[in-house]
């Protein structure tokens, strides 16, 4: 399941429905009935919170996204990094053996503890550098 904080309009997720799991965009999000709409496809549906699931973000979800991993930053075993224009993703592992993330854009740095979803990296792309990642 996932949170209905964590989840604007244009964020990717999975939904479930009769039994299967399909990939889709948000369109619009009503907060009062915690629903969400998504298109799948050609079809557009409301779901329910609980029909809803995150992506784990990871190298084939960055290279969907369009970025590119960049070899020549990912070396010493810092954890792998991937690119797109002025923004960076590094998937790394803490001292501690948590995993962890970086996302740098600019001047700006965030170090996030865990590992986090597609949804999630889209809603702090856009906080960053008021884009949408798609």
């Amino acid at each position: 399941m996932i949170n209905l904080q964590d989840v604007k309009a244009g964020d990717i997720v999975l939904v479930q429905y009769e039994g299967n799991t399909v990939e889709g965009q948000v369109l619009e999000v009503n907060r009062e009935d915690k629903q969400v709409c998504v298109q799948t496809g050609e079809q557009e549906f409301w779901y329910d919170l609980k029909d809803l699931y995150p992506i784990p973000l990871n190298e084939e979800q960055l290279l969907r996204l369009k970025f590119k991993k960049d070899d020549s930053l990912s070396v010493n075993g810092g954890g792998q990094i991937y690119v797109r224009g002025p923004f960076s993703v590094k998937l790394h592992t803490l001292a501690d053996g948590m995993p962890a993330t970086r996302l740098d854009y600019r001047d700006e740095h965030r170090e996030i503890k865990g590992s986090i979803t597609v949804n999630q990296l889209q809603n702090h792309y856009h906080a960053m550098t008021n884009f949408h990642l798609d």
